[in-house]
């Protein structure tokens, strides 16, 4: 096999959960091949670099392995590399949310049925103007 459809490799891979989803986020332009926006029948060959948004982080991978099945998750991270840089990008993001968050206390109980009603009325007050 030397070509298989970018949206299968995704799925392959498990990047996404059905290729429904891969064709979504394709078509919407969130995931490039080589640096060019595509398509979800374009076929891609080993070497090619993908960019894929996962949740908060985008990741750069290089097509390693091609497969049209979807395996367990162990044998589809053979199916590519994540480039260094990519990974460096990933863990700064990842500790400058965890700063962000480090000052944040939350609540140590929920609030009583009178304050639900203090807020309420305080939030309906800022609507009202």
């Amino acid at each position: 096999m030397e070509k298989i459809r970018v949206d299968k490799w995704l799925w392959a891979a498990r990047f996404f959960k059905t290729r429904s989803l891969v064709k979504h986020a394709i078509e919407s332009g969130k995931i490039t091949v080589n640096g060019q926006r595509t398509k979800p029948s374009r076929e891609i060959t080993v070497g090619a670099m993908l960019e894929i948004p996962q949740g908060r982080d985008q990741k750069t991978v290089v097509v390693a392995a091609l497969s049209e099945q979807r395996r367990g998750a162990p044998e589809a991270q053979l199916l590519y590399t994540e480039t260094p840089d990519s990974i460096a990008i990933r863990q700064q993001r990842t500790e400058l949310r965890r700063a962000a968050r480090d000052g944040h206390q939350p609540p140590q109980q929920r609030p009583t049925k009178k304050q639900r009603r203090q807020l309420h009325q305080f939030q309906n007050k800022a609507h009202d103007q």
